[in-house]
This record gives C-alpha cells, sequence and structure tokens, in this order.
C-alpha cells in the first residue's frame, strides 16, 4: 500500500517550510510519496479576441516549463537523490480546486501547503486558497505557517 501526501508549492519561502514539513512526514511514513503540485491561478471566465486567446495560450505553455524547470523538476531531483519517491506537476486553474483534484486522483491521505502571504481586500472577500481548500477538501489539510 502506498501513501500519498500532495505538496502544494508556489516557488516561495513559504512553500519551501511546506516542502520541508512533508519531507519530515513522509519520512515517518513507510512507502510515501510526494506529488508536488504548482498550480498557476488562471480563470477561463474572460472576453478575448482570437488574437488574445492564441496569444494566452502560448503565454500559459511558456509559463508552464518556466514553473516546471524552476520549482517542479529541481525538487523532484533533489527528493529523489534524498531518497524519497516524489512527482510533480504544473497545472492551470484554481488551486485549491486543482490540489484537491490531484488529492482524490491519487487517493492521497494528505494535502500539505504553506499560509497564504497574500492578503488584502481580494482575500478577505473571497477567501484565499488555503482558506478555500481547508474548508473544500476531500482529504485532511496541514497548513504550514
Amino acid at each position: 500500500m502506498s501513501n500519498t501526501l500532495i505538496v502544494g508549492l508556489d516557488g516561495s519561502e513559504s512553500g519551501s517550510r511546506a516542502l520541508a514539513y512533508a519531507k519530515r512526514l513522509a519520512s515517518l511514513i513507510p512507502d510515501c510519496t510526494l506529488e508536488l503540485v504548482y498550480v498557476i491561478e488562471w480563470t477561463p471566465y474572460s472576453f478575448q479576441t482570437p488574437e488574445e486567446n492564441a496569444s494566452r495560450h502560448k503565454r500559459r505553455e511558456q509559463e508552464i516549463a518556466v514553473a516546471t524547470s524552476r520549482v517542479i523538476d529541481p525538487a523532484v531531483n533533489t527528493l529523489n537523490t534524498e531518497g524519497f519517491t516524489a512527482n510533480g506537476r504544473v497545472m492551470h486553474g484554481d488551486a485549491a480546486e486543482l490540489l484537491n483534484l490531484v488529492a482524490v486522483e491519487e487517493k492521497a491521505d494528505q494535502i500539505v501547503v504553506a499560509r497564504s502571504s497574500r492578503g488584502g481586500l481580494t482575500s478577505r472577500l473571497f477567501g484565499s486558497v488555503t482558506a478555500n481548500l481547508v474548508m473544500n477538501a476531500s482529504v485532511p489539510v496541514t497548513v504550514v505557517n
């Protein structure tokens, strides 16, 4: 039986703390896989011209390549070198929704994320990714400060 932890990364220092916590947790769990997920916030609800849509698709592919090469691949390689089983992916969309989707698909035991560092009016009105995830996730969520 494999145990899986989903780790939400965003390339920030707080994301690094979430990964460090997940590593400590994984070292205590036999046969544990760390599934690293970087979500680029992306909304399909915008009205654009066909030219803008083509440009947006190209930008999306570039963002995925950058996040993969700068955040996911180095983290997965380091974890594998340290003896952990790790995989990674970059996705576009609503971060809370996609982290939960990956957790369900992977039959994960837990999601580990960092506390959102963003604040302001938007966060107070609509809630942070972390708050939405905690309220709606299908599995337990650990929030690292």
